[in-house]
């Protein structure tokens, strides 16, 4: 079973995508990830990947795709992958696809979680962490039993991403809609795509994907 998640960033992709992981065997594939590792091993992509990224250019769609390519034919494999953060654009998808059919592979499912951005906004930028032991917490929906005490290990110290800012988050919404959201009718025309409610308590949303992969 090879699968796709798209949604704008914290819309809780990383969650399920560990999920799907566990339950059916699945690799989870971040191409960040992916070429990060491809860097550090050395290889003829990860070398070209590399002069680009330090030269501040972005590594063009053939090379992503000669990586993943790479990549999904290792063992681990095998049961099938989950791409998260990938593809994000309609060319990317298309890319994807030819490239896949070559190796007599497809994507079986897209899984769009769908949330409101205006809430999102909300929710991620009220995100913050323990600065001692790494403990989560949301301001609005999962805040300290006792404010400013952490529950874990009782520090005082909290610490915020600095990409978490409401106006950096609406930024990156922004993008997302301009870059991501237009490959939604690429997928859907086939019939791949399965729209999930991503504001739903992470049980529930689960419970709507468990039902998608039961159709498959």
């Amino acid at each position: 079973m090879n699968i796709i998640f798209l949604g704008p960033p914290g819309a809780g992709k990383g969650t399920q995508s560990k999920l799907l992981e566990e339950r059916y065997g699945l690799v989870q594939i971040s191409t960040g990830d992916m070429l990060r590792a491809e860097v550090a091993r050395g290889s003829e992509t990860g070398q070209q990947a590399k002069s680009l990224m330090e030269t501040g250019r972005l590594v063009p769609d053939d090379l992503i795709i000669k990586m993943l390519e790479s990549r999904i034919a290792q063992p681990d494999c095998a049961k099938g992958f989950i791409l998260d953060g990938f593809p994000r654009t309609t060319g990317q998808a298309e890319a994807l696809d030819a490239m896949l059919k070559a190796s007599n592979k497809h994507i079986d499912v897209v899984l769009f979680l769908d949330v409101d951005e205006d809430i999102l906004a909300d929710r991620i930028s009220g995100r913050f962490t323990c600065a001692k032991c790494g403990a989560t917490y949301n301001e609005v929906s999962n805040p300290p039993k006792q404010d400013g005490v952490c529950d874990s290990c009782g520090s005082h110290e909290f610490k915020r991403r600095a990409d978490d800012k409401r106006e950096t988050v609406v930024e990156r919404l922004k993008e997302y809609r301009k870059l991501t959201a237009p490959i939604l009718p690429f997928y859907e025309k086939t019939g791949r795509l399965h729209a999930i409610n991503g504001m739903l308590p992470t049980s529930e949303v689960t419970a709507q994907i468990e039902t998608v992969m039961a159709g498959q």
